[in-house]
């Protein structure tokens, strides 16, 4: 059995969903690969779990930095996924990370002598526990903003909100991530 609840964040309504114990997946508001389409879940606003989360978004957007290790996260994904959501998890709050970079930590953990930036970018984008597994962090090598799948807009915000500089990062003009 599955469970969601709501959040109410200043960048949209987020849907939390568990397993009971374990937090499974957070999805923005019309974001891309949505979890509602994924599991059959019953409302439930009073798992502990739900209300850590809750704890840990307030203090998100209250400016502070917790980490994703303080929450149990059980999101659903093969090997390979596990490994780059992993990673990710790595990544400090306010920096930004390439996806070749993470093709190179993907590699090294995987015994594998490379790992296409590709396959990266498609287990980053189908993170199931957005903004709580910081995929918002990730650029593209050339400084593109790009590969978000709650969309540019808020991946913006997000880094903003981080105090991330972004005047060495452009938007693209067109992608699958706008």
């Amino acid at each position: 059995m599955y469970y969601q609840t709501n959040y109410a964040s200043p960048f949209g309504r987020l849907l939390l969903a568990s397993d009971g114990e374990n937090i499974i997946g957070l999805w923005i508001e019309g974001q891309k690969y949505h979890g509602s389409a994924l599991f059959d879940m019953k409302e439930n606003n009073d798992l502990p779990v739900f209300a850590d989360a809750k704890n840990w978004l307030d203090r998100y957007f209250a400016g502070e930095k917790p980490a994703a290790s303080e929450l149990p996260l059980a999101p659903i994904g093969g090997e390979f996924r596990q490994t780059v959501w992993k990673i990710l998890c790595s990544v400090p709050y306010g920096k930004c990370v390439t996806y070749g970079g993470i093709a190179k930590k993907t590699a090294a953990r995987m015994n594998k002598p490379n790992m296409s930036c590709r396959a990266v970018g498609g287990a980053v984008g189908h993170n199931p526990i957005s903004i709580i597994i910081p995929c918002h962090r990730v650029v593209g090598s050339n400084g593109s903003l790009t590969g978000y799948a709650g969309g540019i807009d808020k991946k913006i915000k997000l880094l903003e909100h981080e105090g991330v500089d972004l005047s060495a990062f452009s938007v693209p003009k067109k992608g699958s991530a706008l």
